[in-house]
């Protein structure tokens, strides 16, 4: 079947009005916030601690990503769409796009074909404002560093040299990456190296999306590291010392709310929050995920890039810090992505081939298996393409029943939720067959070094890890500071079960190299960082604005 154009999806796309949809999911249309006609705020008193315990949590991850794409997005918002046509109340709870992604190479992430969530271009740009007030409050207390500084009566003394806060812009902007402040005389500030993180990379989008409520949020907020002091007393400083938490809180009090939107089929989703999962922890917030299983009987959510990094950070560090248990987890494959796994070059992915098919499908397998590692059930989703064969197809299938996972055709793009039905029935055999007994990876009383290691061994399958030496002193100052007890949020390439990004299929007894950690202390974690990671990604040759456009009438083009 042919995929649909944009302009038949346009002609399908009539939402609701958002009060309706609320409504149908038994919400009094009065307390929703409403943002314009298609979007709405939803108030925290929402969220029933004994509707969560008793709703179904799948998580929708992914095979390890390729530069054509897999479709865990399209894939998540379908499913959604099929367990409700199957009868089953289901709420898609996903990350809200960054601005980033949107103008660059990669897209949005609203789905796509008739598997998305709209309103597509709304989402896609600045919804309802959660991202500035992210960076409002990142850039805040950035202000305020540097404005304690210049002080003469109330300086903490803060080592300019140490400072481990910088500034964030939700744009890809290479330039911003290192900077100098400060110039043009002693009333401009104090001249220091800075630089721009990308908005999604934030510590404070970390922490929203980990707080259960305002005062966790200002409490994490307080415990932002900002860096040593010159005064032996004080040693270090955190946000708190600058009285910040509760000025930064302020700007995120509509930030907290999760969003209220629909699919194009007219069911509810929730979007909130939306951290990058190489270098954050790459899921929607927690009280994202307790509002849906509040108000439906399944939940539909995903976590970035391949399963090593989303999934596992997932598990690892979301349900943890939430009490969450998932029962039932969905990998993402595509045949043109296991062709490339397999050796195809990025040029020949659509080209049929059950040799690299074969060859590729050790990446799924990996996966399959690393799943199984928390004690979670897993059903393949087979995102299908036009260029599909049956003989390929088969193959995944084959391959994946011989381990006793059930892999399933999934044509959400080209159908919507009439062709992901075969996939929700999958997966309500699996979340309600009891099969699952969630555990996690490690205990957060072991060291840092040990958490790693465990990462690095059960789901990269690295023989060894070593440290930088500017990694090493990093282990010191967590130890200093009392952090040892945290979870790691390890910032990697997508690309490859190992730190070097041309590395594919199943890469296996390798060093991993941890070249530096960072603290992020408000967020609970920390980030030992593998390989060369980016926390402000450059705009591609020909980036994707180039292609956007808006015409007379309003009408918005290019924009996917």
């Amino acid at each position: 079947m042919a995929f649909p154009t944009d302009l038949e999806i346009a002609l399908a796309a009539k939402p609701k009005p958002i009060a309706q949809v609320a409504q149908e999911l038994g919400i009094d249309p009065n307390v929703i916030e409403p943002y314009g006609r298609t979007k709405a705020k939803l108030p925290l008193d929402l969220i029933r601690e004994d509707r969560v315990r008793k709703s179904k949590l799948v998580l929708v991850t992914a095979l390890s990503p390729t530069p054509a794409g897999e479709g865990k997005t399209t894939t998540t918002v379908g499913l959604a769409d099929g367990l409700n046509k199957i009868g089953k109340k289901t709420v898609a709870v996903l990350r809200e796009p960054s601005l980033g992604p949107v103008f660059g190479m990669k897209g949005g992430a609203a789905g796509g074909g008739y598997a998305q969530v709209v309103p597509m271009e709304d989402i896609n740009l600045h919804f309802t404002g959660d991202f500035a007030a992210i960076e409002k409050a990142n850039n805040l207390l950035a202000a305020l560093i540097d404005n304690n500084l210049q002080s003469k009566t109330r300086s903490l003394r803060i080592d300019p040299r140490t400072i481990a806060w910088k500034r964030v812009m939700d744009m890809n902007d290479r330039a911003l990456r290192d900077i100098v402040i400060g110039l043009g005389g002693t009333g401009n500030g104090m001249p220091r190296q800075d630089g721009f993180n990308i908005t999604a990379a934030s510590e404070v989008m970390a922490i929203l999306c980990l707080a259960s409520g305002f005062e966790d949020l200002k409490q994490r907020l307080g415990n932002i590291f900002v860096g040593n002091s010159l005064d032996p007393a004080r040693k270090y400083v955190y946000a708190r010392d600058l009285n910040a938490q509760g000025a930064m809180a302020l700007l995120l009090k509509d930030a907290i709310k999760p969003n209220l939107v629909q699919t194009l089929e007219g069911n509810p989703a929730i979007l909130h929050g939306g951290p990058f999962a190489n270098i954050a922890q790459g899921v929607n917030s927690i009280l994202g995920t307790r509002m849906g299983l509040s108000l439906g009987d399944y939940v539909v959510t995903e976590a970035g890039f391949g399963a090593d990094l989303g999934a596992e950070k997932f598990f690892d560090i979301k349900c943890r810090a939430a009490g969450l248990e998932p029962h039932a987890t969905v990998i993402v494959a595509t045949v043109r992505a296991l062709r490339y796994q397999g050796g195809a070059p990025i040029k020949e992915v659509n080209d049929a081939s059950v040799e690299r098919v074969t060859n590729g499908m050790a990446n799924l397998m990996r996966h399959i298996e690393n799943i199984g590692k928390f004690g979670v059930k897993a059903v393949v989703a087979i995102n299908h393409f036009p260029t599909d064969t049956e003989a390929e197809i088969k193959v995944v299938q084959d391959m994946c029943a011989s381990v006793g996972v059930e892999a399933v055709l999934a044509r959400g793009f080209a159908q919507g939720g009439a062709g992901m039905t075969e996939l929700a029935q999958a997966v309500v055999k699996v979340a309600e067959g009891g099969g699952s007994r969630f555990k996690l990876l490690y205990e957060l009383e072991q060291p840092i070094e040990k958490k790693v290691e465990i990462i690095a061994r059960e789901i990269y399958r690295a023989r060894s890890v070593t440290y930088s030496e500017g990694a090493k002193v990093m282990l010191k100052r967590i130890q200093n500071l009392g952090l040892a007890h945290l979870p790691v949020c390890i910032a990697k390439t997508q690309y490859s079960f190992s730190d070097d990004p041309t590395r594919l299929g199943a890469a296996t007894d390798h060093e991993i190299t941890v070249n530096d950690i960072e603290i992020a202390a408000g967020a609970g974690f920390v980030v030992p960082i593998l390989g060369k990671m980016m926390r402000m990604p450059g705009l591609p040759e020909v980036p994707a604005s180039e292609g956007m456009d808006i015409d007379g009438t309003g009408r918005i083009t290019g924009l996917s």
